[in-house]
């Protein structure tokens, strides 16, 4: 399913992680996750990606993927790493990360 997904660029794979920003730090949190683009723009695997917020701490992140390798390499990259190097002083508690199946999908195109 993977490979037909590729082929028609679809997405099978997704990643959703939850993120609880300290009580003070919801703006910074917020900030990291814009600039956070810029690093995402750069992997060939992500095919759509979201960072939301929910409220003044609540926030997440929502990532498609062609297949498992595009969702590992993501998970391997520089926002996961730097998230987790900053998640002591700006989390509430370490992201939750769910992984997903994509049964269905709308992408512009």
């Amino acid at each position: 399913m993977a490979a037909h997904a590729e082929a028609e660029g679809k997405v099978a794979t997704a990643l959703y992680v939850v993120i609880e920003a300290k009580p003070d730090e919801g703006e910074e949190v917020a900030e990291f996750l814009r600039q956070s683009k810029a690093l995402v723009d750069a992997e060939p695997g992500a095919t759509a990606w979201f960072s939301i917020q929910f409220g003044p701490t609540t926030f997440a992140i929502f990532g498609a993927f062609p297949d498992e390798a595009g969702r590992q390499a993501h998970l391997s990259g520089k926002v996961p790493a730097s998230l987790f190097a900053k998640a002591g002083y700006l989390l509430a508690a370490p992201p939750t990360i769910h992984k997903a199946d994509v049964l269905a999908s709308k992408l512009p195109g």
